[in-house]
């Protein structure tokens, strides 16, 4: 047999692992390589690990997986997929790194997110993004507060500043390219999504001069030779890489990613603002600049909810056999409602339920939060597919009862490494649906209860909501 012809190589830049594989001419990924990032270390909020050997490991994992092309086109087109908002300040003489590589999931931001509580609305009227710790501009916000030579360093251009595959692609190209892709700048909370431009009105809120920041570029079509012979075609996020291989931009599918915490996802009709409290997502810019933008409902922490039961265990017959209603995102609700006043929340004490009992209400509440999501998305414009994907996906529970209470056809995506798949899509110019493998999902005909549970809890969450007016 033929070895399959190579169409992209593509790396994903993780929190806890680097990957690389090769796509071939089906939209298929082969010889995965995949080594541990850097040990992040944490203290008091602070979340960082070394840069250099970061990109020492990702060079690795690049150079070994490029080794695996015979009898191919030596150079595929390079897709790179990055964790968002983590980022790190260096020297442009010698690419010293000042700060360690920062990670996403560090909180030093918080006292920059408490002052501009009052500028929430400006901010995300801008950015279609809530305004919290995790995301680029806060973080750097309070170090050059912290640092003010810092500031004047990066100013003269001694220093310079950008997410982890600015980095890369600066040290990859010999200082050539400083840039950031659209929807890595998206998520910065630097950016009007708007005009997909670096943004004088948050700049000056957050206290980041303008000039410091990298070039926004496309997404796809970038075509920027690398040092090691290499071109890289396309950049992008990691989720907005996986979007790309599990939905086509048609939006009418809808993409519900459940993980440690649980996303449900899809393209906008027409580009117009954030509704009914959703976020607004800037997917991705084509070779063409067309902008792809989504929109997105989240819940928060739903793994850590479930993490103490046994829900491996728990079937669609568990589901719908009490009148306890619940909420589930111990961390507070997600978008659209943002309340952070309920968290992990019964309408009844549970001391005399069991743990499949308590499984059962959660997975409800994890369930009916999803329906409705796509319920109101449905009202604004029709769905026709949903596609599960994610660890918590697996449970059989969770799908049939997604199943029962949509009234789309729900399928599960088999495929793994989505991140890296869409990132090489991208490169390449392949189609999504040349790549997908998904399974239709049969609802259970034997548990009406369950959605007529469904439409008592959402009598129940808007009581509670308004209680809170």
């Amino acid at each position: 047999m033929d070895a399959p012809l190579i169409k992209a190589i593509a790396l994903d830049l993780g929190t806890t692992s680097i990957k690389a594989a090769l796509l071939d001419e089906h939209g298929q990924l082969h010889n995965l390589i995949s080594q541990p990032a850097p040990k992040i270390t944490t203290d008091q909020g602070h979340y960082e690990s070394d840069a250099l050997r970061y990109v020492e490991t990702a060079e690795q994992v690049l150079q070994q997986c490029h080794a695996q092309i015979a009898n191919n086109p030596p150079n595929p087109p390079l897709g790179l997929c990055s964790q968002r908002s983590s980022f790190l300040i260096w020297e442009k003489a010698n690419g010293r790194p000042i700060t360690p590589l920062i990670s996403w999931q560090d909180n030093r931001g918080t006292p920059r997110c408490e002052g501009l509580h009052a500028n929430e609305p400006t901010i995300r009227q801008l950015t279609g993004l809530r305004l919290t710790p995790y995301y680029f501009a806060p973080k750097l916000s309070i170090l050059l507060q912290d640092h003010p030579a810092w500031r004047e360093k990066l100013m003269r251009s001694e220093w310079l500043v950008g997410t982890l595959d600015t980095f890369i692609i600066w040290r990859w190209t010999h200082g050539k390219h400083t840039i950031m892709d659209a929807s890595m700048a998206a998520r910065t909370s630097l950016m009007d999504i708007h005009q997909q431009q670096w943004s004088p009105v948050l700049c000056d809120l957050f206290n980041i001069p303008l000039s410091i920041l990298p070039k926004i570029r496309l997404s796809a079509g970038l075509n920027i030779t690398l040092d090691n012979g290499m071109t890289l075609s396309a950049s992008i996020g990691d989720q907005s890489a996986a979007l790309i291989a599990c939905v086509t931009n048609k939006p009418t599918e809808v993409l519900v990613n459940l993980g440690t915490g649980g996303f449900v996802i899809r393209y906008l009709a027409t580009q117009k603002d954030t509704f009914n409290g959703y976020l607004r997502t800037l997917i991705y810019q084509d070779a063409q600049n067309h902008t792809h933008t989504a929109i997105e409902g989240t819940l928060n922490s739903i793994a850590a909810a479930l993490a103490p039961y046994p829900v491996k265990e728990c079937r669609i017959k568990h589901l719908a056999t009490t009148n306890i209603f619940c909420l589930a995102e111990p961390s507070g609700l997600g978008a659209p409602y943002f309340r952070d006043d309920w968290g992990l929340f019964f309408s009844q004490p549970t001391d005399q339920l069991t743990p499949t009992q308590i499984t059962a209400l959660l997975l409800e509440a994890i369930i009916f939060r999803i329906a409705r999501i796509l319920e109101e998305f449905h009202q604004d414009s029709p769905i026709t597919q949903v596609y599960l994907s994610g660890g918590l996906s697996e449970l059989t529970s969770l799908q049939q009862g997604i199943a029962q209470c949509a009234p789309f056809p729900v399928f599960h995506l088999k495929q793994k490494e989505t991140s890296l798949q869409g990132a090489a899509l991208l490169a390449s110019g392949l189609k999504t649906k040349h790549a997908r493998h998904a399974e239709k999902i049969k609802a259970s005909s034997n548990n009406n209860a369950l959605l007529e549970k469904y439409q008592l809890w959402k009598d129940w969450l808007d009581a509670l909501l308004r209680q809170a007016e």
